[in-house]
């Protein structure tokens, strides 16, 4: 088996006695969480991310120039939304002492608010505009605030679940091309297949299901995750201990 194949195997089923424990399927799952929400965001809310901050800031600089299609209000929404759930996150992070118990505190806040934004989506219907817009924007930034911040301070490596930049500048740059070991391939594959593999069911849901579909899978997949990490919190195993 190639150290890439090794890599990918041992981030899908980890060794329980690991560093990270069970960990990094957790953390692909809420990667294929963000492709599913971000692509409701863009495709629905009027090219605007919940998730990913870099592309807000660039539509921002977009929206002051006066480009077609873009909103100054929206990126501030979300670029705010976001931050306030960010604390909100940190806020959890920094009052765990069991990594198991942080995870699940911070998903059953975030599956929360995912549920209120798919039945106010669900409720209000397509297209999307005024108030119900902005409280899909708010409701859905402060979700993913919320599961970057638990990522963050969860440190798994090459799987932060919103940011994938870094991502594949690693797969690129420690190739054995590039004379590097390539023994971090596999993991960085696997998170930048998740977000493709979201994004993608997000975008087939919306455009030829039902526009607030996206958001009942990743809602489903949320809840997923949180009873699994609920069943981490009785763990007293090395991986639970902060960073």
């Amino acid at each position: 088996m190639s150290v890439a194949l090794r890599d990918a195997w041992t981030t899908m089923v980890p060794d329980l006695r690991g560093r990270h424990g069970p960990l990094p399927p957790l953390m692909l799952a809420l990667t294929v969480v963000t492709g599913l929400v971000d692509a409701f965001s863009y495709l629905l809310l009027g090219h605007v991310f919940v998730a990913n901050m870099t592309g807000n800031v660039v539509f921002f600089g977009f929206a002051i120039i006066g480009a077609a299609g873009f909103s100054l209000a929206a990126s501030l929404a979300a670029l705010a939304a976001f931050a306030v759930g960010a604390l909100l996150g940190g806020r959890v992070a920094h009052r765990a002492r069991h990594r198991g118990r942080l995870l699940h505190q911070a998903l059953v806040l975030e599956t929360l608010l995912i549920l209120v934004a798919y039945v106010i989506a669900q409720t209000v219907g397509a297209p999307y505009a005024g108030v119900a817009r902005y409280g899909l924007i708010a409701l859905l930034g402060l979700g993913l605030g919320v599961q970057n911040a638990t990522s963050r301070a969860l440190a798994v490596p090459d799987l932060t679940t919103t940011v994938l930049t870094l991502t594949i500048t690693g797969i690129a740059s420690d190739s054995r091309a590039a004379g590097g070991s390539g023994g971090k391939a596999g993991r960085r594959t696997l998170s930048t297949v998740a977000m493709l593999v979201g994004a993608l069911v997000g975008a087939a849901a919306a455009l030829h299901g039902a526009p607030a579909l996206p958001l009942l899978i990743a809602t489903v997949l949320l809840a997923a995750v949180t009873v699994a990490a609920f069943k981490l919190t009785g763990s007293g195993a090395a991986w639970t201990a902060p960073l």
